[in-house]
C-alpha cells in the first residue's frame, strides 16, 4: 500500500491541525474589559461633578441645611407648602441658622436646601450607577478574573463615604458651630480622592491585558516609580491641608502673597490655646501651612519632572510633562484664589484644579511603572 508522501512544512508526529491562542494569559477569564472601562469612566466623570458640587455646597453655606440622614426617604425633596415648613423648622433649631442666619426666609433657605439636596442626590445616583453596573456584570459573569473584590471595594468605600457625609454634617448640627468640624470636611473630602484614585488607577489598568502589563512592568523605571509615589502622597497631603483651608475659610484671610500681612508668618501664628487648635482653627496658622506644602509639592515635582526627563520612553516623559504643567497652573489658581479672598468661582477652579492634577500624577506613575511599547524611533524623539 502506497505510503502518503508528507509535505516538507508539515510537523512529524502531527494528526490533527493546531490552533493557536493568541494572548495566552488572556485568553479566559477576561470578561466585559471593554464595557467595564466605560462604566469606570461614567463613575469617574460622576464623581468629578460630586466633589464640585460638594465644593459649590460648601462656599455657599448650604452643607446644614438638611438636618437628618435619610438615605432613603430623603431621595425625595418636600413636595408642599407643609413639608417646607417642617424642613425650614428643623433648619432653624440648629446653631447654625440662630447664631448666623436668624431672620432668613423661606426662599432663602429654599436656596440652600436645593444645593444640599442636589448634593446627596447626586451621591444617590453614583451609589445606583455603581451597583447596577456591578451586579449587571457580576450576574453576567462578565467580569475579568480578579477584578471582582477590586470593583467591589470601590461600592464598600461609597458606602463609607456617604456615613462619613453625615457624620461631617452632624458636626455642624449641636455645640454653637456654625459650620462643620474641618477635620470632618478633610476626612470626607480625602476619601473623595481616595475614591477617585482608585477608580482612575483601575481605569488605567483594565485598558490593558493582563500580558501587555506583565511585558511592560518588565521596562518599568523602578526609581521613577518610587519617585511618584512620594510625590502622589505630598499631592494627597496637599488636598487634605485645601480642605481644612475651606473648613474654616481660612482662603478668606490673608489676601496677600507672597506675604501674609506683610511678613513671612502670619501674625499671632500660636495664639490659640492648647497649641495643637491652631494647626485646625487658627486661620493664618493653617493658610501659612497649605502655602508651604504648596511650595515643597510644587518643588519635588520640579525634581521628578527633571528626573523623568532620563526616560527612553517618549510617553512617559509627555506624562510627567503634564503633570508639571498642571502644577503650574494649580500654584497660580491658588495665588489668584488667595488674593481674591477665595471668590467662589476661582476656589471652585482651584479645587477642580486638584482634581485634574490628583489623576496626572497617578496616570504618570502608570506610565512608569507599566511604560507603552514605542519604535525606536519613539524613543528618541
Amino acid at each position: 500500500m502506497p505510503t502518503k508522501t508528507r509535505s516538507i512544512f508539515e510537523d512529524v508526529g502531527t494528526t490533527q491541525k493546531q490552533t493557536a491562542t493568541p494572548g495566552g494569559i488572556d485568553s479566559k477569564g477576561q470578561g466585559a474589559r471593554g464595557a467595564i472601562r466605560l462604566w469606570l469612566m461614567l463613575l469617574f466623570a460622576l464623581l468629578v461633578v460630586m466633589i464640585a458640587v460638594g465644593g459649590l455646597t460648601r462656599l455657599t453655606d448650604s452643607g446644614l441645611a438638611i438636618t437628618v440622614w435619610a438615605p432613603l426617604s430623603g431621595a425625595i425633596p418636600p413636595l408642599n407648602a407643609a413639608d417646607w415648613q417642617a424642613e425650614f423648622d428643623a433648619y432653624r433649631q440648629i446653631p447654625e441658622y440662630q447664631l448666623q442666619n436668624v431672620g432668613m426666609s423661606m426662599a432663602e433657605f429654599k436656596q440652600i436646601y436645593w444645593w444640599e439636596w442636589g448634593h446627596r442626590q447626586l451621591g444617590r445616583v453614583i451609589g445606583l450607577v455603581w451597583a447596577i453596573g456591578f451586579f449587571g456584570f457580576l450576574v453576567m459573569r462578565k467580569i475579568p478574573k480578579g477584578w471582582t473584590g477590586r470593583l467591589l471595594f470601590i461600592g464598600a468605600l461609597g458606602g463609607l463615604q456617604g456615613a462619613i457625609g453625615w457624620w461631617m454634617v452632624a458636626s455642624g448640627l449641636t455645640d454653637n458651630r456654625v459650620d462643620v468640624a474641618s477635620y470632618r470636611l478633610a476626612t470626607h473630602l480625602g476619601l473623595a480622592f481616595v475614591i477617585f484614585g482608585f477608580i482612575t488607577w483601575f481605569i488605567l489598568r483594565i485598558g490593558r491585558r493582563s500580558a501587555d502589563l506583565l511585558t511592560a512592568r518588565r521596562a518599568g523605571d523602578a526609581r521613577l516609580v518610587t519617585l511618584t509615589t512620594v510625590l502622589v502622597a505630598l499631592t494627597f497631603v496637599q488636598i487634605i491641608l485645601g480642605a481644612l483651608v475651606a473648613g474654616i475659610d481660612a482662603g478668606r484671610a490673608y489676601p496677600d502673597w507672597p506675604l501674609m500681612a506683610g511678613g513671612f508668618f502670619p501674625p499671632d501664628m500660636w495664639g490659640l490655646t492648647p497649641v495643637w487648635r491652631n494647626l485646625f482653627e487658627n486661620n493664618g496658622t493653617v493658610q501659612f501651612i497649605h502655602r508651604v506644602s504648596g511650595y515643597i509639592l510644587f518643588a519635588y515635582g520640579l525634581f521628578v519632572w527633571w528626573r523623568s526627563r532620563q526616560s527612553a520612553n517618549l510617553r512617559t516623559r509627555r506624562a510627567y510633562v503634564f503633570v508639571m504643567g498642571m502644577l503650574v497652573v494649580q500654584m497660580l489658581i491658588g495665588i489668584w484664589t488667595v488674593m481674591t479672598m477665595a471668590e467662589p468661582y476661582i476656589a471652585i477652579t482651584h479645587q477642580f484644579g486638584a482634581v485634574v492634577l490628583w489623576a496626572l500624577v497617578l496616570r504618570a506613575r502608570f506610565v512608569a511603572q507599566y511604560p507603552f511599547t514605542q519604535s525606536v524611533r519613539g524613543a528618541r524623539a
